[in-house]
């Protein structure tokens, strides 16, 4: 498998079974943004209600009735984040790709920064050349991972529950930077 290939499954696989390993009984879950023939293979492997859209669905939904949004090329607002907070339900949860410490330090803490002022827990993960945050308003990622779903998935070639945990670790130096703005 070459990088590029590899990325895209780590892609697939992590910004869709992270949360949806996480969130305790998600019902409904709402893909706003590009999604590949893969990353929709990913999401099968569940048994929920998924719908697909732009920012324009997410505008639309009623209000409270989303379990978790998975952003997969949308770059995270206010207004976004205001519409997000509108249909998410009080234990629900999303995920979105922002830049690596590395790569934009100042980006990753404003995103952060952005959905901590809505939710209890914001915290990044890394996978492959990718970082994303997942960001909930109940589950933990690491201490709520629901085993029962995540060690029965078939047919993958990233995820696995440890992989789940070990995203959510950094480096010391990083982890320092991070710790008054990530919310554990």
């Amino acid at each position: 498998m070459s990088c590029s290939m590899n990325d895209n499954q780590a892609f697939n696989e992590m910004m869709v079974h992270v949360p949806l390993c996480t969130h305790k009984e998600p019902e409904n879950i709402l893909v706003i943004g590009e999604t590949s023939p893969e990353l929709k293979k990913e999401l099968e492997k569940h048994p929920f209600n998924i719908e697909f859209g732009d920012e324009a669905l997410l505008n639309s939904k009623d209000e409270k009735n989303i379990d978790v949004i998975i952003l997969t090329n949308i770059k995270i607002s206010e207004l976004i984040l205001a519409n997000i907070n509108r249909v998410l339900k009080d234990d629900g949860l999303i995920t979105f790709k922002t830049e690596s410490f590395q790569n934009d330090e100042n980006r990753l803490k404003e995103d952060l920064q952005l959905v901590g002022t809505k939710f209890w827990i914001a915290m990044p993960f890394k996978f492959g050349h990718t970082t994303a945050i997942l960001a909930s308003k109940k589950y933990h990622p690491t201490a709520d991972i629901i085993l029962q779903r995540s060690d029965i998935l078939d047919d993958l070639d990233y995820y696995s529950t440890e992989i789940h945990h070990a995203s959510f670790v950094f480096p010391a130096a990083i982890h320092k930077a991070l710790t008054t703005i990530a919310k554990r």
